[in-house]
């Protein structure tokens, strides 16, 4: 069984900057998709962030330019780089991964592995 491991959440304040890592227990170009949602209370899970193992990444418009998504093979972690926070960016994140999968990949919560979250909180 696949297991994801998040860290690097936390509380800052707005304007401020985090990095969440992801290290699965599989190699990392396993994975056709590796993605990165969220999900506020009483909101539904969102997608955040994707890449393919080609390296073609998908953004929502609501962090592009502000978040990156990037695999660092040697460690065999995903990364993303979340900057400029704003408090509406709370929630928890979780990484996702997937396999059999061409092309850009989805940011709909259609994955078969999750990890457990890491609850990332933005202050005004």
């Amino acid at each position: 069984q696949v297991q994801l491991v998040e860290s690097g959440g936390g509380s800052v304040q707005a304007g401020g900057s985090l990095r969440l890592s992801c290290a699965p227990s599989g190699y990392i170009y396993s994975f056709a998709c590796m993605a990165w949602f969220r999900q506020a209370p009483g909101k539904e899970r969102e997608g955040v962030a994707a890449i393919n193992a080609d390296g073609t990444t998908s953004y929502a418009d609501s962090v592009k330019a502000r978040f990156t998504i990037s695999p660092e093979i040697a460690e065999n972690t995903l990364y993303l780089q979340m900057n400029s926070l704003k408090p509406t960016d709370t929630a928890m994140y979780y990484c996702a991964a997937r396999a059999g999968w061409t092309g850009p990949c989805p940011l709909v919560p259609n994955y078969t592995f999750w990890g457990q979250g890491t609850q990332v909180t933005v202050s005004s």
